[in-house]
């Protein structure tokens, strides 16, 4: 049986997610205003995932019985100062993701709470992988920033990016 004070986290967090997809969402408006068609596709993909993560919560949450509540938040940034902010801003985003996976895995250690913890190891996997991109990404955009034609290249590779829902 989930506790109300992990139901009330394990929601947040679903919320948290549903921002997270806004929140890419502005970074491709920026790309594409900046005319990096790939880029933006990769922050659309991005947003798309973050959706299948909050879904993810919704669903386990209907599963163990819990409530579901829909919150507002706030207003996301929009405003860039470059393709290397952009990604700075999301990697920051997602160590802020994978703080509250952590917290929320501790409270599910605490109280013992198996299948909560069981659920959450997807997540801490998946913010492992979510930070190894960013990081990736920030270092070969400091490198090539200032070479118009290796910033094309990684615009058109990243282009390619499609979403592809992991099998459960």
């Amino acid at each position: 049986m989930i506790s109300e004070k992990l139901h009330v986290k394990l929601n947040d967090q679903l919320n948290f997610e549903f921002y997270s997809a806004h929140a890419y969402l502005a970074m491709a408006a920026y790309c594409t205003e900046e005319n990096y068609d790939g880029f933006a596709n990769f922050f659309l993909v991005q947003a798309e995932e973050e959706r299948f993560h909050a879904m993810k919560f919704y669903n386990f949450l209907s599963d163990m019985g819990q409530r579901v509540t829909i919150a507002e938040f706030p207003s996301v940034k929009n405003d860039f100062t470059s393709i290397l902010d952009v990604f700075q801003t999301a990697l920051h985003h997602e160590k802020e993701v994978t703080r509250r996976i952590y917290e929320l895995s501790d409270i599910a250690l605490d109280e013992r709470e198996h299948a909560t913890m069981a659920f959450l190891k997807w997540f801490i996997d998946e913010q492992i992988e979510e930070e190894a991109t960013f990081d990736t990404l920030i270092a070969k955009i400091s490198r090539i920033e200032n070479d118009p034609n290796a910033v094309f290249m990684l615009d058109e590779e990243l282009a390619k990016r499609t979403f592809v829902a992991p099998a459960e």
